[in-house]
């Protein structure tokens, strides 16, 4: 009975989970080392090496070469390429504050494995979150958020 009560305070995990955001966008990651057989994502298996975002190619859903140069440069850096599988979940933002919402949660994954891949990705500055978020509307404005309301001439 022991034995199960600590199974479950204490599973092994399969992946390492890390959370990237930038603006608006958020991404969810998890990074396999070690892919165990039959792991589907949307009814397709996965393959080693191969990153998917909400169930799609890293490719497909981020197209175009700049993209790819942009999150690859994590695992340029640290010399991790293709040596890892690795699923996203992302939400929020445009498709340019969530692309770097993945290059955050990659870096921030790379750093939890190795404490020198924290160290190069700190100093390129992938481990550093953009804040920046739309300035809140103020009352009485009129309807925006630094805009003022015309004042009469007499």
């Amino acid at each position: 009975m022991t034995e199960i009560a600590d199974e479950r305070k204490n599973p092994k995990k399969e992946y390492i989970f890390a959370v990237g955001k930038n603006k608006e966008a958020v991404a969810r990651l998890r990074l396999y080392e070690t892919l165990k057989s039959g792991l589907t994502l949307n009814g397709t298996e996965v393959e080693k090496g191969k990153m998917y975002v909400n169930g799609k190619n890293i490719e497909q859903y981020f197209g175009g070469e700049a993209a790819k140069a942009k999150f690859l440069e994590p695992f340029r850096i640290t010399n991790t390429l293709d040596k890892f599988t690795l699923t996203f979940r992302v939400s929020g933002g445009g498709k340019g504050g969530q692309l770097d919402a993945v290059v955050h949660a990659i870096a921030r994954a790379l750093s939890l494995m190795d404490i020198k891949n924290r160290q190069m990705l700190k100093k390129r500055g992938f481990l550093t979150r953009d804040a920046r978020v739309r300035e809140r509307r103020k009352v009485g404005m009129g309807g925006k958020s630094r805009r003022q309301k015309q004042s009469p001439k007499r």
